[in-house]
């Protein structure tokens, strides 16, 4: 297929914590997959926003990246993701850190200061944390059983 008709190796879909970027295709270990697109401001402009889609891209300067045209503001954060940010040349790039299925959430680590702003006061979202809390409840949910169970054979 001619480069621009190609389509895009990702769609914009429902995730557990909203709207997310899925892979349509295998995407493979090292690819830049999308770019992070907005307005490039100073971090003292950045500050005075109120929005979640601010990317600090160096020490002077950031990307407001809550413009609708910005597809990869749908990319979720992960503890354990498969993507990571590739910044060159003053742009910043999603880049595939291993394989990633058809069909699977296209997802990074936002880093400390989003988590501590953002996620940590409501809890992660992500599908690794999700998974641990379930696990981490059936575990106490059997100790409390085994101690129901010990205390009523007494």
């Amino acid at each position: 297929m001619p480069p621009t008709l190609r389509s895009k190796p990702y769609r914009i879909g429902r995730a557990k914590s909203g709207l997310g970027l899925f892979a349509t295709e295998t995407i493979k270990r090292g690819t830049r997959i999308i770019r992070y697109i907005g307005k490039k401001m100073t971090n003292a402009e950045a500050d005075k926003l109120d929005t979640k889609y601010v990317f600090e891209l160096n020490s002077r300067y950031s990307i407001d990246g809550q413009t609708r045209r910005n597809i990869a503001r749908y990319i979720n954060h992960s503890c354990k993701p498969n993507s990571t940010i590739d910044i060159s040349r003053g742009r910043i790039f999603i880049k595939s850190i291993r394989r990633i299925e058809p069909g699977h959430e296209i997802t990074y680590n936002y880093g400390p200061g989003y988590w501590d702003a953002f996620i940590k006061p409501k809890g992660c979202k992500c599908e690794p944390c999700i998974r641990e809390r379930q696990r981490r409840r059936k575990l106490a949910a059997r100790r409390k059983t085994r101690t129901k169970s010990k205390s009523l054979s007494r």
